[in-house]
């Protein structure tokens, strides 16, 4: 373990082995930092939080501080962060609220570039690139494997599907199914994500598959329920449509179509 003199720390923050915090670091209380996490200097991490294993934190991040919503009057809400995360310089993290589960949710292996901002009650997945600047209000829920572009923002309520991609400067209003890319403001369907998925080893004939599935909803002038009817079928024999038919069911803020 590695901790500058410099560092405030509180008595009742946990830190695992090999942690190292650097200069000018404030670790607040019912903080609880994971073995082999590496923390850079001036970061704030306020609790309760729990970040787990080999996360590496940039300068001037600001994890774990209280919500930016007007109902919050100190109930306890929690971060939870996972393992093997990048977070860089300038990102702001916040804890939940009471009007949702309590908690904040960020998975592992995500790469979290300066100056984003995960506001309360967010939950983000697994594999995300988060470009500069990146915002998600409140209550965003993030799949796995998906890319936001810089400056992009996510509506509050907003679900982001799995290996979906939205571009630079995207305005998300509404849902954003699984492998489907947007753009603009506000934004709209531009395909599918066909790069990121034979980057992730997806084969030519399950991309084909996906190609399906979205001309089925974006460009074949279907009603969204026969849309989805015909998903469904096709996912008989292309379990990756599978993904949209469950994302189409739990949408509550209307896809972008």
């Amino acid at each position: 373990m590695s901790l500058h003199p410099s560092a405030v720390i509180h008595p009742g923050a946990k830190l695992g082995d090999g942690v190292e915090i650097g200069p000018f670091c404030v670790i607040g209380e019912h903080v609880d930092i994971g073995a082999g996490t590496r923390i850079d200097s001036h970061v704030v991490i306020h609790g309760p939080t729990r970040i787990g294993r080999d996360n590496r934190i940039h300068s001037f991040a600001a994890v774990g501080g209280e919500p930016q919503d007007k109902k919050f009057h100190g109930e306890r809400c929690e971060l939870q962060i996972g393992d093997r995360n990048l977070i860089r310089e300038f990102v702001t993290i916040n804890r939940g609220t009471s009007d949702d589960a309590s908690i904040t949710r960020i998975g592992s292996d995500n790469w979290i570039m300066a100056y984003v901002h995960i506001a309360h009650d967010c939950r983000i997945g697994d594999h995300n690139t988060f470009a500069n600047a990146a915002s998600m209000a409140g209550h965003v829920h993030i799949g796995n494997h998906v890319v936001l572009g810089g400056f992009s923002l996510i509506h509050q309520f907003c679900k982001v599907g799995d290996h979906a991609f939205t571009a630079m400067g995207a305005s998300v209003n509404r849902d954003v199914p699984p492998y489907v890319m947007v753009a603009g403001e506000y934004a709209q369907p531009r395909g599918i994500n066909s790069e990121g998925l034979k980057r992730r080893g997806f084969s030519a004939e399950r991309i084909a598959a996906i190609k399906r599935g979205y001309r089925a909803l974006y460009t074949a002038g279907l009603p969204l329920a026969e849309a989805r009817a015909r998903i469904a079928a096709d996912a008989a024999d292309a379990p990756d449509l599978a993904l949209l038919v469950d994302f189409i069911d739990a949408s509550t803020r209307s896809l972008i179509r």
